[in-house]
């Protein structure tokens, strides 16, 4: 079977698949600059995958039907900016999407969070610290090889925006 089919025959069962979704990139240092998309993260309950999209030779066919299936809901902070991002760099569309941040607004009854980032909505929702070291948010995301700690930063950002798009909706 194809790895990850069984997650989507798992969530299949459900009217629409919720999934966390961020990206990352070469930080822009010079006024103009625009570094593409280095790294597009998904995360469907505890499995996250880390893409390093910069370095595929091709875009999967079964990635853009998939981010193109109106039955998922892609879920980030900010998340506008990120599918933007991803059409424009990557012709990549992602067909419904919703920011946690108006998410929470809406289930929190506090407007406060229109302007909340990751890390405090996840001490606001889940009751967990999200640690957002800037030795790693700004480091090189366009290097072939990510060291450990990019790897593990990548996957629990979209891991926690999963978990705080689950809490929300449940």
């Amino acid at each position: 079977s194809i790895p990850g089919s069984d997650i989507l025959r798992r969530h299949r069962r459900r009217s629409t698949l919720l999934i966390g979704l961020d990206i990352e990139w070469r930080p822009n240092f010079r006024r103009g600059m625009n570094n593409p998309v280095a790294t597009l993260q998904l995360c469907v309950g505890r499995r996250c995958l880390v893409f390093q999209i910069l370095h595929a030779p091709f875009i999967p066919a079964s990635l853009v039907s998939f981010l193109g299936d109106a039955k998922h809901t892609f879920v980030g902070v900010g998340i506008q900016g990120d599918v933007q991002k991803l059409l424009e760099d990557c012709s990549l569309r992602v067909a419904n999407f919703v920011d946690l941040r108006s998410l929470a607004v809406e289930k929190l009854s506090d407007r406060m969070l229109n302007t909340a980032g990751l890390k405090t909505l996840g001490l606001r929702v889940l009751g967990v610290a999200v640690d957002k070291p800037k030795k790693i948010t700004k480091s090189r995301w366009d290097n072939v090889l990510l060291s450990a700690e990019q790897v593990q930063y990548a996957a629990v950002d979209a891991f926690v925006s999963f978990e705080i798009g689950r809490r929300l909706s449940s």
